[in-house]
């Protein structure tokens, strides 16, 4: 593309079609892939839009079955392979996870399911302000530039809840209808599997820090798990959009399924790697409450989706996160005179409110939070 057609697309302005009286954009899929240009509001600076380097990010592959088998050695291994992984840059893949595959691909069945929806019936079921669950097309109910090229549908899971409430089934019931009662199960079957999945997980990441195995799978028995659908539709000028922006999770915990379609990048080494898919493994990340957890030891790194001009691409994400009023504070073992607090005590309330009402994730998320948790909640100390 030439700079005199980039120029055109800057001065593009947003077609009266995409706006309705309560959200600034409504993304229609049909309608934008029409366009001869990207809407302003759907272009990216220059900064985020560094091209990838022809390197990937080569993060280790974990072999998650061993923790299960008890094989010491074997678990060992894999908790060096995730120390050093996390230590510079928080990702890590992991196989024999025990998700069967049929339940991935029916999960996948599902996201065209609610993407191909009518589109009044999705914005029928929006996210509310400063809420995470329910259908958001490109972020546009909380930012009004540097929009996403997406469409999303979130929803939460409750770890302590009990599994004969079916709670994926009555939230699809209740916000989308009856007919989706077969797309709830899908879903009620996959967070159970992530559930378990992640506690499993939380063992090894217990391991690799040195602490007792069950540390922090105690610590998140009782938390909760947000659960998103990520539909990337094709994007003529895909050069100038990005699917998801350059952020890192505030979350403790991304479990991430990507299609054979590629996407996903990491920023290393002042360089963006591309996460090759992997059809039968599962993308570990570290969130910001996770890394405050560690005290620190633990990265949660910058990533961001691209947008293909060809495709459609569809990712699976289920977010850990500590039950909301729980202390979020490392064990002792991780603090001391060479290793001081490097955060302050906070509820993952906090800084969810903080990050649904008063910024806009990115990787210094938590370095904002501290001080806007300081002046708004007077009782936390200087640490």
């Amino acid at each position: 593309m030439d700079s005199n057609s980039a120029a055109n697309l800057v001065q593009c302005p947003s077609p009266k079609h995409l706006k309705d009286e309560n959200n600034p954009i409504i993304f229609d899929e049909n309608f934008l892939q029409k366009l001869p240009h990207v809407p302003e509001k759907f272009q990216w600076s220059s900064s985020d839009l560094v091209e990838t380097s022809q390197e990937d990010l080569n993060e280790p592959l974990i072999d998650i079955g061993v923790v299960l088998k008890g094989d010491e050695a074997a678990i060992a291994n894999a908790a060096k392979l995730v120390r050093n992984a996390c230590i510079k840059h928080g990702f890590f893949q992991v196989t024999n996870h025990g998700v069967d595959q049929d339940l991935i691909n029916a999960a996948y069945e599902e996201v065209d399911t609610i993407f191909n929806l009518p589109l009044n019936k999705k914005v029928s079921a929006k996210i509310k302000p400063g809420f995470v669950e329910g259908y958001s097309g490109a972020h546009a109910d909380r930012f009004s530039s540097k929009l996403p090229w997406k469409e999303t549908f979130s929803f939460k899971y409750y770890y302590d809840r009990n599994e004969s409430e079916l709670q994926a089934v009555d939230y699809f019931n209740r916000v989308l209808g009856e007919d989706l009662n077969h797309t709830g199960l899908v879903y009620q079957k996959y967070c159970e599997a992530m559930k378990k999945l992640s506690l499993v997980i939380m063992e090894l990441l217990a391991i690799s820090l040195g602490l007792d195995r069950l540390h922090f799978r105690e610590y998140f028995k009782d938390g909760e798990g947000i659960m998103r659908c990520n539909l990337y539709p094709p994007c003529n000028g895909s050069k100038l959009t990005l699917g998801t922006g350059p952020h890192s999770d505030p979350t403790s915990l991304t479990l991430l399924h990507q299609d054979q379609v590629g996407g996903l990048e990491v920023y290393v080494d002042n360089k963006w790697l591309a996460v090759r898919p992997r059809s039968d493994a599962f993308v570990i990340n570290i969130g910001d409450t996770f890394m405050a957890l560690t005290n620190g030891k633990y990265k949660s790194c910058l990533h961001r989706a691209l947008v293909n001009s060809e495709v459609k691409r569809k990712s699976l994400v289920f977010f850990v996160s500590p039950k909301e009023d729980k202390t979020v504070r490392p064990p002792e073992s991780l603090i001391g005179t060479e290793e001081p607090r490097k955060y302050p005590d906070f509820k993952w309330a906090d800084l969810f409110e903080f990050t649904q009402k008063h910024y806009r994730p990115d990787v210094a998320t938590l370095q904002g939070f501290i001080p806007w948790l300081q002046s708004s909640k007077p009782s936390i100390s200087n640490f």
